[in-house]
């Protein structure tokens, strides 16, 4: 109990909330020409160490505790301290959802604010490796993180990043190891797919989604992009029209490549020749539409508007090289942001254990933070091995919250992930107490 103690001592005793202004107004003040300015950044200076240096000769481990002080509220510190008392154990590395999580488009202009540049700036320093694991492509992720983290920090050898949702890592600084294409070791019949999908996908797409949407510029996953604002209404009328297309093109190049036999439907004799394409568009209805409820809502959505109905019979008549090519290939969808098809078998957690492995980050004790389906499979990893704790944001899907609120509780509000960061970088500096 004795560090709940001084944490009450801290934060009953000390005017920690002064203290916690002039650090944050030391650490974000912004270049500028101005002696005036200066003079003041210095004034706030002084001050600030004239109220740790209070509390370095008042408490035992005093240094630490104005440490804690000058970058955590009350219930930060606290939440931090009961992290410690439930694991015993300091976070050696992060691992962290960018779109939705590090920033997010309803509450931060899509930029990751100052603050949580900041915040990861320190842990970095402090010791702390950064994995940034996104859907999004390489090159867009590594040129916002070095406008935001500086170019040093990110060939600072403790730095990488999962893209694509786990086709690739990038950890520069490594020599041959620098950067890893995961999809590369995937053999040729899902390689096949992936190519075939990429090539037709928008020559053969209905004129709206042709028209209404982009292919993002990956290395492998195939990935829907509107031309419209994210989450607009324009945005998710094409993307779900986007979804059904793709699943119904998926469908029929997997029974091609699968080279099955394929009949056509009642009084085909000889079958039509686009019976195999819309056979596998059945199929993969089915299978998707089975998988996940969000993707069955749009294909019933489509259905009552005039499109092809999901049939669930269907999944008994899959043939098993279909099934099994399917069972190897997810389809993700993101309402108004995305629809994209990507490898079961290269996810963030494949991308997430190849960083860990280049950083040389061994019995990882992980802060994972995300909002969607990708990221709850790394933050399910982690528990299963006591690997480390998680965080979403407040908006994030039902099973991640779920997940989340059943752990640790640590749920932040829309554009404050800098606050779950502060918890960790807490954590650690209670873990050097010991």
């Amino acid at each position: 109990m004795e560090r709940y103690d001084l944490l009450y001592r801290l934060y009953d005793e000390f005017d920690v909330e002064t203290l916690r202004e002039h650090q944050s107004f030391v650490d974000l003040f912004p270049p500028v020409d101005s002696r005036v300015a200066l003079e003041h950044w210095e004034d706030a200076s002084d001050e600030l160490d004239l109220l740790k240096s209070e509390i370095r000769d008042a408490l035992p481990g005093g240094a630490t505790f104005a440490e804690i002080a000058a970058h955590a509220d009350r219930e930060t510190a606290f939440t931090a301290l009961d992290l410690h008392a439930k694991y015993g154990r300091a976070v050696n590395a992060l691992v962290l959802d960018v779109d939705e999580t590090l920033r997010s488009a309803g509450g931060t202009d899509n930029e990751i604010p100052r603050e949580t540049l900041h915040v990861l700036t320190t842990l970095h320093d402090a010791g702390v490796p950064i994995v940034i694991c996104t859907g999004q492509t390489l090159e867009n992720v590594k040129g916002f993180m070095i406008q935001g983290l500086g170019n040093e920090l990110v060939h600072s050898g403790a730095f990488s990043i999962v893209y694509e949702s786990g086709n690739g890592v990038f950890t520069p600084g490594h020599g041959s190891r620098t950067k890893r294409l995961l999809y590369e070791e995937l053999d040729e019949s899902v390689r096949g797919v992936f190519d075939d999908v990429r090539s037709r996908v928008l020559p053969e797409s209905p004129e709206d989604v042709r028209r209404g949407c982009h292919l993002q510029g990956n290395e492998f996953n195939v990935t829907l992009k509107p031309n419209f604002e994210t989450g607009s209404a324009d945005a998710e009328a094409v993307i779900d029209d986007g979804l059904v297309h793709l699943i119904d093109l998926l469908g029929a190049v997997v029974v091609e490549r699968a080279d099955v036999e394929v009949g056509g439907g009642e009084g085909d004799d000889p079958p039509k020749s686009d019976a195999p394409a819309e056979r596998g568009a059945t199929w993969a209805r089915a299978h998707y539409a089975s998988a996940d409820p969000e993707i069955r809502e749009v294909l019933e959505a489509s259905a009552a508007e005039g499109g092809t109905a999901v049939d669930p019979t269907a999944l008994a008549d899959v043939p098993e090289p279909v099934a099994a090519l399917f069972d190897r290939i997810d389809v993700g969808y993101y309402r108004g942001d995305a629809a994209e098809i990507t490898s079961l078998e290269l996810d963030k957690v494949a991308g997430v254990e190849a960083a860990l492995d280049v950083l040389d980050v061994r019995d990882p004790f992980l802060l994972v933070m995300g909002d969607s389906k990708s990221d709850l499979r790394v933050m399910e990893w982690a528990a299963e091995r006591g690997s480390g704790i998680a965080a979403a944001p407040e908006h994030a899907s039902a099973d991640v919250l779920s997940h989340v609120l059943a752990r640790d509780e640590l749920v932040f509000d829309r554009g404050a992930s800098a606050r779950t960061l502060r918890t960790a970088y807490v954590l650690n500096l209670l873990a050097r107490l010991e």
